[in-house]
C-alpha cells in the first residue's frame, strides 16, 4: 500500500467514525440537557450576614435591594439584558452549578471573629426545573466546590454592578 492509500484508509476507518460519534454523542447531550437557556425564566440572588439575606435581586421583576456603605437600604430596578442572563447561565454551567449540593453551610464563626459569615442564596429557574443553592462563606467542604461558588458569586455581582452602572448613565 502506498502512503497516500494508508492515509485514506486511516481517515475512513478511524477519524471519520470518531467524528460521527462525537457529533452524535454531544448532539444528544446538548439536546437532553436538563437546564437549557431556551427554557430559562429567571434567577434570584440573595446575600447577607447569617440568616439575614437583606441584599436581593430578582431577574424576573428587576427588583434589586442592597445595603450601601452607610447601612442604608437602597431599592432600585435593574433589568438585565438577555446577553447578561445568557452569560450567567453559561458561567453557572461552566462551573458545574447544576451539580452543587443545595446546602453548603457551616456554623463555624471562628474565622470571622464571632460575626456571622456571609451567606449567599442562588436560584436559577427554568420551565421544567429549578436549582437552588445556599452557600455559607465559612463552608469547609471541598475547596474546588467552594472556589466555584465564590467565582459564580463574583460573576453575578460583577454583572449586577455593570448593569447598575449602565442604568445610571
Amino acid at each position: 500500500m502506498s502512503d497516500k492509500a494508508k492515509k485514506i484508509f486511516l481517515l475512513f476507518t478511524i477519524i471519520v467514525p470518531f467524528l460521527f460519534y462525537c457529533v452524535y454523542y454531544y448532539g444528544r447531550m446538548i439536546k437532553n440537557a436538563p437546564y437549557k437557556f431556551t427554557e430559562f425564566k429567571s434567577f434570584v440572588f440573595k446575600y447577607g450576614e447569617g440568616d439575614s439575606l437583606v441584599n436581593q435581586y430578582n431577574s424576573l421583576t428587576g427588583d434589586y435591594q442592597y445595603l450601601n456603605k452607610h447601612d442604608s437600604l437602597i431599592k432600585t430596578n435593574i433589568l438585565l439584558s438577555k446577553a447578561d442572563l445568557l452569560y450567567l447561565h453559561h458561567k453557572a454551567a461552566d462551573l458545574g452549578f447544576w451539580d452543587f449540593p443545595s446546602n453548603e453551610l457551616n456554623n463555624d464563626t471562628s474565622k470571622f471573629n464571632g460575626h456571622k459569615p456571609p451567606r449567599y442564596y442562588i436560584e436559577f429557574n427554568y420551565q421544567r426545573k429549578s436549582k437552588k443553592v445556599l452557600f455559607d462563606a465559612s463552608f469547609t467542604g471541598d475547596t474546588r466546590l467552594k472556589d466555584a461558588n465564590e467565582h459564580l458569586i463574583k460573576e453575578i455581582m460583577h454583572v449586577l454592578a455593570d448593569a447598575q452602572d449602565k442604568n445610571k448613565k
